[in-house]
């Protein structure tokens, strides 16, 4: 298999780490014009291993997949080139798509070339079951994320505490899934996750919570409809150097990796 990376921060070295245990056969990673890998990309991970700068050597090269580990940013920029030009793309930054203009890009590129946008679970589960019940209407879904102050650095929640001083819980947004997606590009990916699958991303309630008392990251959701309700609540350990990103997002993207190269059971 060749597989194509986007971004090469903590999810994206992360996720070529984890190919180490199971090689592809040729790895090309997308990397900032002028900002080679800040980290050495493994030679484990991959029979061969190129690094690019530019988005039109990643689609000259024909991988077989890709995977967005870059931002929001690089979903505008990036992936609707991907995708027009045939190339099935992995999209962590799920986020990106509450943006009205990027999903009907996504969508075009995606209706003119063929390539297929595929969203993984990320940091969260049931979105199988989550799906079904918005199948049949009247949905209600509830998120709550909790991550360590630092995890809200750089962020609006900045302008609500003092982040550095808390000793107790803060609620730094309440709001739809859309305005938390927009505001929080790092930090709400599950919320937007929780949005494509369920009830859409203005009628998904989102509250955002940073606790001095967290070890990592903490995921919880209720979905109510006529057809039943469930909750779940997830405690994920963050990715080394990145306290807003939980490792199971890595592993996730490589779980999508996985079945590409292994599409039986």
């Amino acid at each position: 298999m060749h597989l194509g990376i986007v971004g090469y921060g903590p999810i994206g070295a992360g996720l070529a780490a984890a190919l180490s245990a199971d090689p592809v056969g040729r790895l090309t990673v997308l990397v900032r014009a002028g900002r080679g890998p800040a980290t050495p990309v493994p030679t484990a991970a991959a029979a061969a291993v190129e690094v690019v700068e530019d988005a039109a050597d990643l689609i000259a090269a024909a991988p077989d997949l890709v995977v967005e580990c870059a931002g929001q940013g690089a979903v505008r920029d990036v992936v609707p080139a991907l995708l027009a030009a045939g190339i099935d793309t992995v999209i962590a930054s799920v986020g990106a798509l509450a943006d009205p203009a990027t999903r009907d890009a996504l969508r075009a590129a995606a209706e003119a070339g063929g390539g297929r946008a595929i969203l993984p679970s990320g940091a969260i589960g049931g979105l199988d079951l989550l799906a079904a019940l918005a199948v049949g209407g009247d949905l209600t879904v509830r998120y709550r994320g909790t991550k360590p102050p630092r995890a809200w650095a750089g962020t609006p929640a900045e302008e609500v505490c003092d982040l550095a001083a808390l000793t107790a819980p803060a609620t730094v947004f309440h709001g739809s899934a859309r305005t938390a997606a927009l505001r929080f590009p790092k930090n709400a990916n599950v919320a937007a996750a929780l949005a494509l699958a369920g009830a859409g991303f203005d009628a998904t309630e989102v509250v955002l919570i940073a606790d001095p008392a967290a070890a990592g990251n903490r995921h919880a959701y209720e979905a109510v409809s006529p057809l039943g309700r469930f909750a779940i609540e997830i405690e994920a350990a963050p990715t080394a150097g990145n306290a807003r990103t939980s490792q199971t997002t890595i592993y996730s993207l490589l779980a999508e990796v996985t079945r590409r190269r292994r599409p039986a059971f």
